[in-house]
This record gives structure tokens, C-alpha cells and sequence, in this order.
């Protein structure tokens, strides 16, 4: 038995799943003809309450879209310093949209409208990039999982609205705030331009994520993910994976949830560990003590047949999922609590 605890990208499809895949219908969805990626969308725009919505691939590729929308070359984007769209999609602020990032350092992810507010440059300041788009991210992956309290999301909107900037959620794992916060969808809709939202992570599908917005903008997001390569073909079959996680796989992200609350608190009771950061969703954040080696730490529990991640800096990650099961938790909370035998 492997017990990968890598990330919440690491699950395989179920049965139902599996089902829903080999019966869907199909059609070139580069013609706008594939009925279950048309209905995935319209899904998940009326979920949200918004215009419209589009299947990409990937995360990455679905909010380098958003910022290529939203931007024009030389501008400059607002972002915490641990933002996804700066730290994990290969340089694509600069390389796809010719835009710089100005980074805040927020708290666990997560920033304030106050530090908005003081980022932006003067738009009569012709010495300075323009701003013009801020991104945000819930939950927060560097950050532990950790979610926004969502009337500051409305505040950084207010700030937005002032300043006439555009303002995009890299949704990757907002299923997980939703369920975490008990928030609805549509009020995220009455506050962003754009959201992405990943169905490969929490929900369990193979691959893809749903670029969600405003018709004004929404407009643009065809021929950008042209651009980017993102046009495909009979991807229904992909499509009929998220409208099965949709129907099946929100409300259980709970139980993610609390198995990553109890390991949160097994490791703050072991005396290799140096400190555990606050768990509010699937992601649990630890560091070792100092005496502790990271390599020789993660060797010992590969040879278990255990596997998580290193982040850098000595920050260490944990995501529980669809595919960690109550057998695989009660073992791996045992190697915890017996380590270093």
C-alpha cells in the first residue's frame, strides 16, 4: 500500500466516474460542439451566478488566460509574494502577458485591501508599470490551505472598484473554502471579474479547470486559449468527470478536511517536529526540528512507502484526498507517532 500525500493531484477516477466518462456524449468542442463540455460550463457559470465559462486543461493555463485578458504589456499585476500565478506557472505573468508582479508580503497567502490599496502605482506616474489587475488565491497553497475571511475579499473589492482594476481568484482549491466556510458560489461571482476553478485537485477528475466571468471579458477568453494551445476536440469525455465531481465530490472534501485536522495535531504532539502552521482545509504545512534532516526524514517514510512533499526552506506538505483512505490514515498516523523507529 503507497500513501501518497503529495498533493490532491495524485487521486484516479472512481467508478461512478469511470461510468460517466465512457457514457458521455461528444463533439469538437473547438466548434463549440461537444454538448457535455457546453453543459459543464453553463453548469458552473450558473453556479456562480455569471455570464460565462470556459474548459481548460489546466490551472495554470485557465489563470494565465484570465491575466492575458485582463492586461496589456508593461502593466503590472498585484499578488501576495506566495501567489500560485508567480511561484508555480513556469514565469507565464511575464513570458505569456509581458507583465510584472508586484508582491506583497501577506499572511499565509492572503492580503489585505489596506495592502492593496498601497501598491498600486499612480496611473499619471508614467516612470511605473500601470496597475491594472489583482489576483488572489483561496485557499492558499503555500500557505497551508488557509482561507480569506470573505469580507475582506469585499473590501479588496471596493479597492478595485476605486482604482478601476480588474480583480481574478485563481479558484484552484475554492471548493475547499466553500465547504470549509460554508459560502456560496455566487457570492464569489458578485465579487470577481474572473475565477478559475480546478476539478482535478479535491473533486478527483483526471484533468481540467473552468475559466468563470463576466461576458465583457469572457469574450476574449476563446481566442486566448487558442493562443496558449488550449483548444481541444472531444473533450466531453473530460467534461462528464466534472459534472460527476460537481454532483459528488463537494460536500465529501470534508472529510479531507478532517483527517488533515488530525494530523495537524498528531504532529504538534512529536518532538521532531519544530512547529505545525494553523490547518483549515486539506493541506497541513510542518517543519522539523533542527536537529532533524529533511532528506534523511522523507527517505524514512518513502521506505514506508509514504510519500509527501518538500517545499523549500525546510517547509514540508501534506494534502489529503479522494484516494487517501481511513485504513491508509490510521497507518500513516502510526508511522507518525512511532517515528524514528
Amino acid at each position: 500500500m503507497t500513501i501518497d500525500l503529495r498533493s490532491d493531484t495524485v487521486t484516479k477516477p472512481t467508478k461512478g466516474m469511470m461510468q460517466a466518462i465512457l457514457e458521455a456524449e461528444v463533439g469538437d468542442d473547438v466548434y463549440k460542439e461537444d454538448p457535455t463540455a457546453n453543459r459543464l460550463e453553463k453548469k458552473l457559470a450558473d453556479m456562480f451566478g455569471m455570464d460565462s465559462a470556459l474548459f481548460f486543461p489546466t490551472g495554470s493555463m485557465a489563470n494565465q488566460a484570465a491575466i492575458k485578458m485582463h492586461t496589456q504589456p508593461s502593466e503590472q499585476l498585484i499578488a501576495d509574494k506566495w501567489a500560485h500565478v508567480y511561484n508555480y506557472e513556469g514565469g507565464g505573468v511575464s513570458f505569456n502577458s509581458g507583465v510584472s508582479c508586484k508582491l506583497i508580503d501577506g499572511h499565509r497567502g492572503m492580503i489585505t485591501a489596506g495592502q492593496v490599496a498601497e501598491n498600486i502605482n499612480p496611473p499619471d506616474f508614467y516612470h511605473s508599470p500601470l496597475t491594472s489587475l489583482v489576483c488572489l488565491e483561496n485557499t492558499t497553497n503555500k500557505g497551508g490551505g488557509a482561507c480569506y475571511d470573505f469580507s475582506e475579499i469585499e473590501k479588496i473589492r471596493k479597492v478595485c472598484n476605486d482604482h478601476n482594476l480588474g480583480l481574478h481568484l485563481d479558484g484552484a482549491r475554492v471548493w475547499n473554502a466553500l465547504v470549509a466556510k460554508k459560502e456560496d458560489p455566487k457570492d464569489y461571482g458578485k465579487i470577481f471579474d474572473t475565477v478559475s476553478v480546478c476539478l482535478s485537485k479535491g473533486l478527483g477528475t483526471p484533468m481540467g479547470s473552468v475559466l468563470i466571468g463576466k461576458k465583457e471579458i469572457m469574450q476574449k477568453a476563446m481566442r486566448v486559449r487558442k493562443v496558449l494551445g488550449g483548444g481541444m476536440r472531444q473533450i466531453g469525455f473530460m467534461a462528464a468527470a466534472g459534472i460527476y465531481a460537481l454532483n459528488n465530490h463537494i460536500e465529501r472534501l470534508a472529510e479531507d478536511h478532517k483527517k488533515a485536522f488530525e494530523i495537524a495535531e498528531v504532529l504538534s504532539q512529536q518532538q521532531f517536529v519544530k512547529k505545525v502552521e494553523p490547518t483549515e482545509t486539506n493541506i497541513v504545512i510542518f517543519y522539523l526540528a533542527e536537529e532533524i534532516s529533511e532528506e534523511k526524514f522523507m527517505n524514512d517514510l518513502l521506505q514506508k512507502n509514504i510519500k509527501i512533499s518538500a517545499m523549500g526552506q525546510g517547509k514540508l506538505r501534506i494534502v489529503t484526498h479522494l484516494d487517501y483512505t481511513n485504513e491508509m490514515h490510521e497507518t500513516f498516523l502510526k508511522t507518525l507517532t512511532e517515528y524514528p523507529t
